[in-house]
């Protein structure tokens, strides 16, 4: 590694972050900041995702052990970047001779991190972000892509009120590089939607999401004087009126009301489908993809006992912590595949299936750079078989509920429409009226737009079983 001939110095005040990196002095006397580890975690993140591996795990990985300071920095370093690839690859692109593709991937991502640092985040000065993403390209690389990665980041410091790259004239093409989503997706949302409704959908999901909180054993008026009480900012969640924002800032499990399992982390539109379920006070239910558990804890509000199962042991496992931290023991949770459920007579299951989660963009910045076009028919195949394994459970004159975070009707509306022409004993049944607010009922079916209505994206279709005669 080139800097091993640094020597290390006495603490500085770092330049974007408070108490910063250490400084180090080469034997010819010329300074340079030491990498910080919030760059290091943002730069190994990245690597890890293009070997395969989801952005969650992959930042838990590497950016778990930092303090929370640092943690919610390398978040928005990571997310804000993903967020703007498709800008930042045409903006780069013309900076760099013969074009962003021609680079390594991993010198590909460092521009990336650093032009984010340089036109998006204000509290990194200019020398900072490109002195950093230099001595990150040479330890990684060496000193050419140090070189390199300087002389373009520096361009793009000197250029940054000319940086704006020329529009595409087709519409869908200059929507895709503007919003940031693959041309494919865009085209296909535009077809459904229109323009102007696909591209507030694009800047949704280009918004930070919010942490959204349910009162878990307190009324919201209870967990909302707590908070406040503790110098804790929150407002008012959209549609679900007991849910409460959490302030910016916040160590979410640091607050009282965390460690003393009063609440938890659930986006409204999640909240929504099971209030559409609208599940009978007493009934046995069945969650028969659970992880990571916000629903069965919903359903376990009102139902008698919740049988919760998922196929992977470490995704029940979130669950698991979650049930014990909240005490909810009406919640019993087991390993099982959906498509072989060991269970019958239920008075309602809840399949809220695995999908391409289209909808929740806005927290999962990555998938929109994963997905392809043949998962839709995969994850439709899938959901068929899930759902068709699962009708038999439920007891004649119960309910199935089917749900996606998905906005993509081969995995919303094309299940359940096949599913109800293979099955004349199961139909249709909108939830009682005040269920859920009537602006996400689409002709008895659930469905939330985030570019409608300011959550998540989901889905969910309320199917009952006809008595036997």
């Amino acid at each position: 590694m080139e800097s091993a001939n640094f020597h290390r110095m006495m603490p500085v005040e770092g330049p974007d972050r408070g108490p910063g990196p250490d400084v180090r002095v080469q034997s010819r006397g010329r300074r340079t900041a030491a990498i910080t580890d919030s760059r290091i975690a943002a730069a190994a993140i990245l690597a890890d995702m293009r070997s395969g591996q989801l952005l969650d795990p992959a930042f838990e990985r590497h950016a778990g052990p930092l303090d929370a300071r640092d943690r919610r920095w390398v978040q928005e370093l990571v997310w804000g970047t993903l967020r703007r690839r498709s800008w930042f690859d045409a903006v780069l692109g013309l900076r760099v001779r013969g074009g962003l593709a021609r680079l390594d991937g991993d010198v590909a991502d460092l521009l990336r991190l650093g032009a984010y640092q340089l036109l998006f985040m204000g509290s990194v000065p200019p020398y900072a972000a490109i002195a950093q993403t230099v001595e990150l390209a040479k330890q990684r690389h060496g000193i050419g892509a140090s070189k390199l990665v300087n002389a373009v980041l520096r361009r793009v410091d000197r250029e940054r009120d000319a940086l704006e790259p020329v529009q595409p004239s087709d519409p869908i093409d200059a929507l895709a590089l503007r919003g940031s989503h693959p041309r494919w997706l865009v085209a296909r949302w535009v077809a459904r939607f229109g323009l102007d409704a696909t591209e507030r959908l694009l800047e949704a999901n280009n918004h930070e999401a919010p942490i959204v909180l349910r009162p878990y054993g307190v009324v919201r008026e209870q967990l909302e004087a707590m908070l406040e009480g503790a110098g804790v900012s929150v407002a008012d969640a959209p549609l679900v009126a007991d849910s409460l924002v959490l302030g910016p800032g916040v160590q979410l499990t640091e607050l009282g009301a965390f460690k003393q399992g009063l609440l938890f982390v659930q986006d409204p539109a999640a909240t929504l489908v099971t209030r559409y379920a609208a599940i009978a006070p007493g009934s046995v239910v069945g969650d028969l993809c659970a992880a990571p558990g916000g629903k069965a804890l919903e359903l376990s509000r009102v139902a008698r006992l919740v049988i919760a199962s998922d196929r992977v042991p470490g995704r029940l496992e979130r669950l698991l912590v979650s049930t014990g931290r909240l005490d909810a023991d009406n919640i019993v949770a087991f390993v099982g595949d959906a498509r072989e459920p060991a269970l019958q007579g239920l008075d309602a299951v809840l399949l809220d299936v695995p999908c391409t989660g289209t909808g929740t963009f806005r927290r999962h910045p990555d998938a929109r750079w994963r997905l392809r076009t043949s998962d839709l028919a995969v994850m439709s195949t899938l959901q068929r078989e899930i759902l068709r394994a699962a009708a038999d459970t439920v007891r004649p004159g119960g309910l199935l509920i089917y749900s996606t975070c998905s906005l993509e009707p081969e995995e919303n509306d094309g299940p359940v429409d096949a599913f109800l022409a293979e099955r004349p004993d199961f139909v249709l049944e909108p939830p009682p009226a005040g269920s859920v607010p009537d602006t996400v009922l689409d002709h008895g079916r659930l469905r939330v737009l985030p570019q409608e209505h300011g959550a998540d994206g989901a889905f969910a279709a309320r199917l009952r079983r006809r008595e036997q005669t």
